[in-house]
């Protein structure tokens, strides 16, 4: 009788085991000849050499699929382990899937051109209204590069601007202090990664995020990085971010042109930088709009709303100058 350990080392045990550790009991059942106990994320199986041959490989293919799907069911578990392809509901478009094994798709027809621009570019400038899913399918893309090993790590920036308010002194250390301006990034990511996996990789800074501030002298290799929210740099801000773009690494930079929150005797970055930037090869801009929009319904005709009362305002000052 032999002994080997096991080391899950991609995926949350939580999700591996199952509910009361159901799959894990499965896998017992399946496996009536040889002793497994699991703990944490390493499995400690003895008996028959042959047998846990045939048990590692169903194991490191369970692993496989768990880390893709973000999801084991006892149906996949009997295909496995008999030899067989699981038979997995496919969409077309699919990015990843979320912690609840639903695909993350895109849901507009410049979401997917979003996708597309990805694999033929290595920087992308992503402008659209609130909820028109922008960031939302960025943090995809660089999940599914992370998944799939094709960079090392994903770094998260945004420019730490309040939104028409200010917060004042807040209290805690410097993570307490700009959580609250990077929680829209981590709503995305934990849709995506099981929770005790995204605080190991954070832990490990596989996963960073980080205001702008903290990008100046950096070189980034080997990373997908996203600049959210970049409608709020200042030209000095975002040739510093672009600047930093390393080998291997692609950059995806998210913004609203309707939502600038910088002081009025400031220009932003971006407008500056889609307009410099323009016919640059390597560089694509992908435009979304109000039919993009994926939130409640009421957020398309509240963007619509804004748009009618800026332009009335537009009209009311031309016909203002002219009569002067």
């Amino acid at each position: 009788m032999i002994e080997k350990h096991i080391v899950l080392e991609d995926i949350d045990p939580v999700i591996f085991y199952g509910v009361n550790n159901a799959n894990m009991q499965m896998i017992k059942a399946l496996y009536p000849k040889l002793r497994i106990v699991a703990r944490g994320n390493v499995i400690k199986v003895m008996g028959d050499e042959e047998e846990m041959c045939a048990f590692e490989e169903s194991i490191l293919a369970l692993e496989k699929h768990c880390v893709k799907y973000n999801s084991l069911k006892e149906e996949v578990i009997l295909d496995i382990v008999k030899g067989k392809t699981p038979q997995i509901e496919k969409k077309g478009d699919t990015i990843v899937f979320s912690v609840t094994g639903k695909p993350i798709v895109p849901r507009s027809e410049n979401q997917l051109k979003l996708v597309k621009e990805y694999e033929k570019n290595d920087m992308l400038f992503a402008i659209g209204p609130a909820g028109s899913g922008k960031t939302y399918t960025a943090i995809a893309l660089a999940v599914r590069s992370l998944k799939n090993k094709e960079i090392k790590k994903i770094i998260l920036s945004r420019p730490a601007v309040e939104a028409g308010e200010k917060l004042g002194f807040l209290p805690g250390d410097m993570k307490d202090k700009i959580d609250p301006y990077l929680q829209p990034l981590y709503d995305a990511l934990q849709d995506m990664i099981p929770a005790a996996k995204l605080k190991e990789y954070m832990e490990l800074n596989i996963i960073q995020i980080a205001p702008l501030a903290f990008m100046r002298g950096r070189t980034l290799n080997d990373a997908v990085v996203i600049l959210d929210e970049a409608q709020n740099t200042t030209t000095q801000q975002i040739k510093m971010f672009l600047t930093r773009m390393g080998m291997n690494t692609k950059m995806i930079v998210t913004g609203d042109m309707t939502q600038i929150d910088l002081p009025s005797s400031q220009k932003s970055g971006l407008v500056q930088a889609l307009h410099i930037l323009k016919g640059v090869k390597g560089i694509s801009f992908i435009e979304l709009n109000k039919k993009d929009i994926v939130r409640h319904k009421l957020v398309t005709r509240i963007v619509e709303a804004y748009e009618k009362y800026e332009e009335k305002q537009k009209e009311e000052r031309k016909e203002s100058k002219e009569t002067k």
